[in-house]
């Protein structure tokens, strides 16, 4: 008998313990699709700790959205893998959902957190009660949405307590990242979002700096240019319609812009997304 072949498009949940994941997850151009969360349990973080109450190894959690694609053969092989597409969530509270996918975007790329003993057991219990839904032949769909909801509300708790332990600076850098997420379309210069935080648009560059190594404005193009590549790979839309849907007045303009940060026109970038596609046999293209 043959072995059914893995495909991750037919899914809209997947757990694996992270010493078990197959290639043909990590592989799969599906992949792009889900939200995922790796938990590293007492493992050595996959980036430099920033923060004096953390420490290298332990249980960390890293909160990956949709399009970016982590090389997860790099992390320790002791934890747990659970991706979930969007559609799971769907119908629930907006409240519920904005917070979920703030959770996840924090700086564009990726959001972690190291978990202590108290919030590993809390996770761990839930956990528990997601895999054995998960284990049935036949899956209550409703089940699985409540059990996965409250992961995420214990997850999102551990996120705020977070924030709580760091100073002014950092917790103001978290409020940006999140009125960047929102605004970054319609609102590009330092000023607007140094108004909503109540602090001068110098004192926000210099906290920014400080921080990140970049100002306002060079977070807000990284911003624009970051969706521009994710819609010139997953979407159909023209390089003109792309332009449009990111409120430039012309694609002459955005195409400048484009080139100016990446390089190359959209076009080119484009093409050679199209030629990694044929050559790689998937998307993953950054």
């Amino acid at each position: 008998m043959f072995k059914k072949k893995f495909m991750l498009s037919d899914k809209v949940l997947y757990i694996k313990d992270l010493g078990n994941c197959p290639p043909a997850y990590l592989n799969d151009p599906a992949r792009r699709d889900f939200y995922e969360i790796v938990w590293l349990q007492n493992e050595d973080a996959l980036h430099v700790p920033q923060h004096d109450f953390q420490t290298l190894k332990g249980d960390w959690i890293y909160l990956i959205p949709p399009y970016r694609v982590h090389q997860l053969n790099k992390a320790g092989k002791n934890g747990v893998l659970i991706s979930f597409k969007q559609e799971l969530l769907e119908g629930d509270l907006k409240e519920f959902l904005l917070d979920v996918f703030r959770m996840f975007n924090i700086q564009g790329e990726f959001s972690c957190l190291q978990v202590n003993e108290e919030g590993s057991n809390g996770l761990a219990a839930v956990l528990q009660l997601l895999k054995e839904e998960y284990s049935h032949d036949v899956i209550n769909l409703i089940m699985m949405k409540a059990v996965l909801k409250v992961f995420l509300l214990k997850l999102i708790q551990l996120k705020e307590q977070h924030f709580t332990l760091q100073d002014i600076n950092e917790k103001r850098v978290y409020e940006f990242m999140l009125l960047l997420e929102v605004n970054y379309k319609n609102k590009r210069t330092a000023d607007f979002y140094a108004s909503k935080l109540d602090i001068s648009a110098k004192r926000l560059n210099q906290i920014l700096k400080e921080k990140l190594d970049k100002t306002g404005v060079q977070l807000i193009h990284d911003r624009l240019i970051l969706e521009a590549k994710r819609q010139i790979i997953h979407s159909e839309n023209t390089i003109k319609e792309i332009g449009f849907n990111l409120h430039f007045k012309d694609q002459s303009y955005f195409s400048r812009f484009f080139k100016q940060h990446v390089g190359q026109t959209p076009q080119e970038f484009q093409n050679n997304v199209k030629e990694h596609v044929i050559s790689h046999d998937n998307t993953l293209y950054t």
